[in-house]
């Protein structure tokens, strides 16, 4: 296996990827591109970053032990990458730090951002509160009602939330506006995109930014574990913490990667947010990958218990890591992901995000299947505090 070096200079992971933008857009891009190529490998860019990812965040996150749920499932023994245990409860923190270090040094003082489950809202509204920068974050309203502590959490730290009424009103629609607000301000605005999507550099630099969390877990499962996993599995809707996982780990060709989408209430339903199990290649927000829409290639609604995937795209590395086959891709239901959500409470006492109990569950399918020296390390992308006014009404109570 030759060594694992996309994207190209143009910012293509095989046939997806690129840049599909307005016209008024492409300064700003060329912009951005040349301040990460000069700064990604700036000895005094990169010592604040990391110096502000261990006093800051928090970092390094620990790996754990899933010991008590390993027994009871029998089979291999599950790991957990606590990024639930980062500053702001989630990987989300890496990113955004890195962009708005970007952000000053380009002397943009207005920063934008979407969300959909709100931990990227959070962590932007974080890191601009830490700079003294301008925030405003789109939020599609149905998220604004889903994850209604997130949006003061914003609030609380100075940022402005601007609920999307348009489409079906998600996170696909916050990106819509964001794209839109950036191309009016686009002298003194940065955009902070939360995923790996959209155009060239920012799949590229959010993996980037992010893949601290693959290193650390290279090193820890060597030191706690005498070895590395046999599984790596992360939830995937754009993608970022799978990535942020799975890049390290591309050239260990004895390391299976698993992504798992979101199924809804089933694939063959319709209503579900796996792109990657069920989508066409297309275009959206300004790069080619898979995207879930109909024949006339008109994006499709989805739907996702957890909001942080409840998004019609992903983000084009993992187009090409499945066409690839460096990495797989499943899907599980929301119902699947609320009994794993329950039972890592009740068994691990940890409360996870919903979007990484989607991977928690396909851990629980997995683990009885291998043996019980076969490690399964499952990246906790984020705590759950913020789902459980969902998972309440779920089980038909109100708090």
């Amino acid at each position: 296996m030759k060594p694992y070096d996309f994207p190209d200079a143009t910012g293509h992971f095989g046939p997806y990827g690129g840049v599909f933008v307005a016209e008024t857009l492409m300064h700003a891009l060329d912009q951005l591109r040349q301040a990460y190529a000069h700064y990604q490998h700036d000895p005094a860019f990169l010592a604040e970053f990391h110096g502000e990812l261990h006093h800051f965040v928090g970092r390094p996150t620990p790996v754990y032990h899933a010991r008590r749920w390993s027994e009871e499932l029998g089979g291999a023994q599950i790991w957990f990458k606590r990024e639930d245990l980062n500053h702001t409860g989630a990987h989300k923190i890496n990113n955004s730090l890195g962009q708005a270090l970007l952000a000053r040094r380009m002397g943009k003082k207005r920063i934008i951002a979407e969300t959909g489950a709100g931990q990227h809202g959070v962590a932007t509204a974080t890191v601009c509160a830490r700079y003294g920068m301008e925030c405003i974050v789109y939020m599609g309203s149905e998220d604004v009602k889903r994850q209604a502590p997130n949006v003061y959490r914003m609030k609380l730290l100075g940022a402005t939330v601007v609920p999307v009424e348009s489409g079906s009103k998600t996170l696909k629609d916050a990106l819509n506006e964001a794209l839109r607000d950036w191309v009016t301000n686009v002298e003194d605005t940065f955009y902070i995109i939360g995923t790996v999507a959209g155009p060239h550099p920012y799949p590229m630099m959010v993996r980037n930014f992010h893949c601290v969390i693959g290193e650390e877990s290279i090193e820890q499962m060597q030191k706690y574990a005498g070895k590395q996993p046999d599984y790596v599995l992360a939830c995937v809707g754009g993608g970022s913490n799978a990535l942020g996982i799975f890049y390290p780990y591309i050239d260990y060709e004895n390391v299976k990667l698993v992504g798992v989408e979101a199924a809804g209430h089933g694939i063959a339903s319709g209503q579900h947010a796996a792109s990657l199990s069920a989508g066409q290649v297309g275009v959206l927000h300004g790069n080619r990958t898979y995207v879930i829409q109909n024949e006339d290639g008109q994006v499709q609604e989805t739907h996702s218990v957890s909001a942080g995937l409840d998004y019609p795209g992903v983000g084009p590395e993992h187009a090409w890591l499945k066409d690839s086959g460096r990495a797989t891709y499943v899907g599980v239901t929301d119902e699947q992901a609320l009994a794993a959500f329950h039972h890592c409470c009740r068994v691990e006492g940890i409360i996870p995000a919903l979007e990484t109990a989607h991977a928690l569950a396909h851990a629980a399918q997995l683990a009885p299947t291998l043996a019980k020296d076969q490690i399964i390390l499952v990246n906790l992308s984020g705590r759950g505090d913020k789902d459980i006014n969902t998972v309440a009404t779920q089980a038909g109570m109100q708090l």
